[in-house]
């Protein structure tokens, strides 16, 4: 144990002093706290002021388009024509051209502009209009408005999930929040395993062919060699992955402490708007109607998931599912002197752990059919397939029947990468084939 917790600590030592460690430990949270943060500032910054010349040739629209902060509407008594011409010389941002026969099907409403006005601007506008010419139209042909916006605010519901216990208790969820979730778990436990798995098959390789191999086979054994590797590389990414978690809410603390502190969550308003519908129709009041706070509730449902089961689980599964396939990686390096030797071994391999990955789309629409239970029960696809599963909530006995077979997994591969890893790790210069390597496991000594 001695010789094999010194082959751990070279490993260890050696890589997480390099600089593209350094590197990827400061970038990671970096860049995950930026895609946290970055699209809730983003949201936060008001646009630029537009102000927008209107040209009314319908006059149903005229002094009634609503508007808001960052949009400035003005009806000046001229011509289409005479606004064209005089349009550079103003100081109008846009101008917003409603035809005479605009309700008879005649030519659409057009919005011409200097500069690129933003999605945002042209969004409004085109949902403002849209929504003034359906009410012009049910207005023109006598319909009830008040009624209409009545039944449009009292149909509108949420649809609440709640998972009902054997118990009788119910627990709230949030089917987007929990897919998110799952995918993102298995994203990074994919991510994981192949990233460090890669660097395990490669330090071996590495050592192989530079001959470092044969010294240090003179001081252990081939088996206390190999797991030495798997353990070391396995602390590598356990030390980055805690530093990733810590870095990026230390960030994030302090961006929610400075720049998004000017947040209100349970600030949604919708301002109550009286529009006129021509000079000939009657007033429509249009209705505050409140909306729910997404915001606040995802938060509310983000805060009530279980983050302490999940993350023990992710560390399993990340260990486990680590261990298992860096031994194969390794059996893999061993027994070839080059990368391009690597290819013909490394896509039975991968391909399990790829499939379960493409799989996990199909999993996340129905986390509790039969394929996802026996793809989360094989230890070859569990450690993506189960976090994915996870935030759906996993029977007990299902996990823990999940993770002693993984762990029957780790074993049987290690044994088997072993073998083949005692024999390889001194064959140079030789061609290895799936037949050589079955040879292999059945070599005594």
């Amino acid at each position: 144990m001695n010789k094999i917790a010194l082959i751990i600590k070279r490993e260890y030592l050696t890589r997480v002093k390099k600089t593209s460690f350094i590197i990827m430990t400061i970038l990671g949270p970096v860049l995950l706290a930026g895609i946290m943060i970055v699209p809730i500032w983003l949201a936060m910054q008001k646009p630029d002021q537009q102000k927008i010349e209107v040209i009314d040739d319908s006059f149903l629209f005229k002094g009634l388009i609503p508007e808001k902060e960052f949009i400035d509407f003005d009806y000046p008594e001229i011509s289409f024509i005479k606004a064209q011409d005089s349009f550079y010389d103003s100081d109008y941002d846009a101008i917003l051209y409603v035809p005479d026969n605009i309700l008879e099907g005649g030519k659409a409403i057009k919005l011409f502009y200097k500069k690129q006005l933003g999605i945002t601007t042209e969004q409004y506008i085109a949902s403002a209009m849209s929504k003034m010419m359906y009410n012009v139209i049910l207005a023109k042909n006598k319909v009830d408005l008040n009624l209409i916006k009545d039944a449009e605010v009292n149909s509108r519901f949420n649809v609440i999930t709640e998972k009902l216990e054997s118990s009788g208790k119910s627990q709230k969820t949030n089917t987007g929040l929990f897919m998110a979730l799952g995918i993102g778990g298995g994203v990074l436990i994919y991510m994981f395993i192949f990233l460090y798995g890669v660097q395990v098959m490669r330090g071996v390789m590495e050592e192989k062919t530079n001959r470092i191999v044969e010294v240090i086979l003179s001081s252990v054994k081939p088996f206390q060699l190999m797991m030495g590797k798997i353990i070391g590389v396995a602390l590598v990414g356990l030390t980055q992955f805690m530093l990733w978690v810590i870095l990026t809410g230390t960030i994030y603390s302090i961006a929610a402490a400075t720049i998004l502190k000017d947040i209100d969550l349970k600030q949604i308003q919708q301002k109550e708007q009286v529009i006129k519908i021509g000079a000939d129709l009657d007033y429509m009041n249009m209705k505050k109607i409140e909306k729910p706070n997404i915001v606040t509730e995802v938060w509310n449902d983000f805060k009530s998931i279980n983050f302490v089961a999940i993350l023990i689980c992710f560390l399993f599964y990340f260990l486990v599912g680590y261990l298992m396939y860096s031994a194969m990686f390794a059996a893999i390096g061993s027994a070839v002197d080059n990368e391009a030797d690597t290819q013909q071994f490394m896509l039975p391999i991968t391909v399990p752990l790829i499939f379960s990955f493409v799989i996990a789309q199909s999993i996340i629409q129905n986390p509790e059919s039969s394929m996802a239970f026996w793809f989360s029960i094989i230890p070859l696809t569990s450690p993506v397939i189960m976090m994915v599963r996870l935030p759906f909530g996993v029977p007990a006995w299902e996990l823990a029947l999940s993770m002693g077979m993984l762990i029957l997994g780790f074993i049987f591969t290690t044994w088997l990468a072993a073998r083949i890893y005692r024999t390889g790790i001194l064959m140079y210069g030789k061609k290895v084939t799936w037949n050589e390597l079955g040879k292999w496991l059945f070599y005594k000594g």
